[in-house]
């Protein structure tokens, strides 16, 4: 069945009729035709007066409006991003068998070694899984909170150097997609399983930079330069 439709472009110096036949017209052409005219209307009014005029003049002018709407909008449409696909609780211990424990009057995680009776200090993670913008089979990019808070572990820099922080994220709808490149991938570690259970975590925005615990007890994870012994977790899935 044709589709055709009807566009005159008023407040030109003569009257313009376009007739587009289509098997089916999409309302995004017919969108795009519009704009095209519009802009016709706005930029090339004057034009249509010179008796140097002709209608490949107009032609051209209607082809590139509408090649011009076609590329912004492709362009925009392939922004890359992360799409959070699944998440789930998790407990970590490091590579000295060490717990992750919350130390409220600096807002840091510190690697603890826990005696019997004090298991219930240590922090599960909510741990965020993405598709990430470009597939890949070695690392897998998630994001992670600290279970029943507000805390999610971020790297960005605070002087010189990428520094590990907790921020509050009340909205956890702001890390359902988040668009590589910009300041929200502070929140996107890549998580590469080196083991049975055991995997590191290196910063999205910094792929050079590590998510590390200390040699010394009850000192804060941090970030480093490269991946040591001290980069390596494991990580228990909980319910």
């Amino acid at each position: 069945m044709e589709s055709k439709m009807m566009y005159h472009a008023g407040h030109l110096p003569c009257p313009v009729n376009l007739e587009i036949s289509h098997h089916p017209l999409s309302m995004r052409r017919v969108v795009n035709v519009v704009i095209a005219m519009e802009r016709i209307k706005n930029s090339v009014a004057q034009s249509l007066l010179s008796p140097d005029f002709r209608d490949e003049n107009l032609l051209s002018n209607l082809l590139e409006s509408m090649i011009e709407e076609r590329f912004v909008s492709e362009v925009f449409a392939a922004q890359p991003k992360f799409t959070r696909v699944g998440e789930h609780y998790c407990s970590v211990t490091d590579n000295q068998k060490r717990n992750l424990v919350l130390v409220q009057e600096s807002l840091k995680l510190h690697a603890v070694m826990l005696q019997g009776g004090s298991e219930r200090r240590q922090v599960q993670l909510n741990l965020s899984t993405y598709r990430p913008p470009v597939p890949s089979a070695e690392e897998r990019p998630v994001a992670l909170g600290i279970r029943d808070t507000d805390y999610y572990l971020s790297c960005h820099k605070e002087g010189t150097e990428p520094s590990l922080h907790l921020e509050t994220v009340a909205d956890k709808g702001v890390l359902q997609n988040i668009t590589s490149g910009s300041e929200m991938t502070r929140f996107i570690f890549y998580k590469h399983d080196t083991g049975l259970n055991l995997s590191s975590l290196r910063s999205a925005r910094f792929p050079e930079w590590y998510i590390s615990t200390a040699e010394m007890d009850h000192q804060p994870i941090q970030m480093r330069a490269q991946a040591t012994s001290y980069s390596t977790f494991s990580f228990q899935r909980q319910n």
